[in-house]
């Protein structure tokens, strides 16, 4: 079976959208839909078909698009009830411990809230990749919206136990910042010194950090790192040490 097609592409101000194209059958996803219009563009100049809509939460900046593109398009809409926020509700709701598929490739959703309620994440197990929206990023997560410290930080979890070679399709280009305040947390991480080294040419270059891989983002994202910083940080449990990061990086002004 081939694997799927992933076409990555920046919109609005820092997002990135996502098509996903079984070649065998001619489906496509589009994961969330920041940007109707450049989503419409990318379809076209790929010559493909969107056949779904699969939303990882309820944010404008992720499921916006859906309207318009659900009226060019006619695709379905799979995610979240919280969907219904944006003034309707998905064709298809699906939550942690569901599946979708996308011709023959099963996505399993992962239940990641925190961010807000009802986030969920797409993962394609076969082809090793996540599409996470807003809960893991690059060398950071998302802010809790909704959620609280100890439903985030077990999203973490279910997260990083995925498989190292996991490719992670995160929402936004926040790298460099968030590598800032990795490296004011865990000054000492030599694989986190040569990561950021590597992000700033990237970036200067004008060249996507996304997508990571999840055992990367295990060795150097401070917050999937928080047991080990549980001493630094003066804590003795693991979510509170998560707490503590996100709360500094609430504040963080560096």
């Amino acid at each position: 079976m081939l694997a799927p097609l992933v076409r990555q592409f920046p919109c609005l101000d820092d997002n990135y959208a996502f098509l996903v194209h079984d070649p065998q059958t001619g489906e496509t996803a589009a994961i969330d839909t920041p940007d109707a219009d450049a989503i419409l563009k990318e379809l076209d100049a790929a010559g493909w078909r969107l056949s779904a809509i699969w939303n990882t939460h309820w944010h404008a900046d992720h499921a916006g698009g859906n309207a318009a593109l659900k009226a060019a398009t006619g695709a379905q809409i799979i995610g979240p009830a919280e969907i219904a926020r944006l003034g309707s509700a998905p064709d298809v709701i699906v939550a942690g411990g569901d599946h979708v598929l996308l011709g023959a490739h099963r996505a399993e959703v992962l239940a990641v809230g925190g961010h807000t309620l009802g986030h969920i994440a797409f993962h394609f197990r076969e082809a090793h990749m996540a599409f996470v929206g807003d809960a893991l990023f690059a060398l950071g997560c998302g802010r809790m919206f909704e959620g609280d410290p100890a439903q985030m930080w077990a999203s973490l979890e279910r997260l990083a136990a995925l498989p190292d070679d996991t490719a992670i399709y995160c929402a936004h280009e926040y790298t460099a910042a968030n590598a800032r305040f990795a490296l004011a947390m865990d000054a000492d991480n030599p694989t986190l010194q040569a990561r950021a080294e590597a992000i700033t040419k990237l970036r200067a270059l004008g060249l996507p950090t996304i997508p990571t891989r999840i055992g990367l983002e295990r060795a150097t994202n401070p917050f999937l790192r928080a047991p080990a910083l549980k001493a630094k940080l003066g804590v003795a449990q693991d979510v509170d040490a998560f707490a503590e990061l996100r709360r500094r990086k609430d504040h963080f002004k560096g």
